[in-house]
């Protein structure tokens, strides 16, 4: 399936990011590190050609915090969908990762470890978001600037590269980052 060009933005640090507790579908403010980073998002996305793109953010309040900062000075209107949340992690939302067993790779990325977002007692799992991330991307019409999190982001860029599910953990990851997806192409600008 083609896809149109893509900007994604995973929202700057959290003080839930900062003390590495699981957030989900709850939600902590940007921390200065964070709202930081959403303005480095801006100045980034200001050298960027945004003519015809559309911004779409994640509902939850970190992510549309940094769309506000990161998007709403170059793009008129940002609209929210629900399919740009984070991943659920049911039970363990709120909790700090230090407290957490699961089984698997520690594969410690900046987004965590990535096996613990699978084994959440009660969460979504990786194929209920990869099948809410399918449905958001066969619904875009053209070129557009998306504000999410980082399983969320990671997905929807192993969607967009083909790449498969071991990409979940090997994809670059982090606050603040953005990333430019054409033709099948993934960069990560500074």
């Amino acid at each position: 399936m083609d896809f149109p060009e893509l900007y994604i933005l995973r929202h700057g640090e959290t003080y839930w990011n900062a003390e590495s507790r699981m957030q989900g579908a709850l939600n902590s403010p940007l921390t200065p590190k964070g709202i930081a980073q959403a303005q480095q998002q801006a100045a980034i996305l200001a050298r960027c050609d945004l003519a015809g793109f559309t911004a779409i953010s994640s509902p939850q309040g970190r992510a549309f915090q940094t769309a506000g900062l990161a998007v709403a000075p170059l793009v008129g209107r940002i609209v929210t969908d629900n399919r740009l949340r984070e991943i659920g992690v049911g039970d363990w939302q709120g909790r700090l990762r230090s407290e957490l067993t699961f089984a698997g790779p520690p594969q410690d990325t900046p987004d965590g470890p990535i096996a613990m977002y699978e084994q959440a007692p009660g969460g979504e799992g990786f194929d209920g978001l990869e099948v809410r991330c399918r449905d958001f991307l066969a619904d875009l019409r053209g070129p557009a600037v998306l504000v999410t999190h980082g399983i969320t982001s990671r997905m929807l860029r192993m969607i967009l590269l083909d790449a498969g599910r071991a990409a979940l953990g090997e994809l670059p990851g982090g606050q603040g980052n953005v990333f430019h997806l054409k033709d099948g192409v993934q960069s990560q600008l500074t």
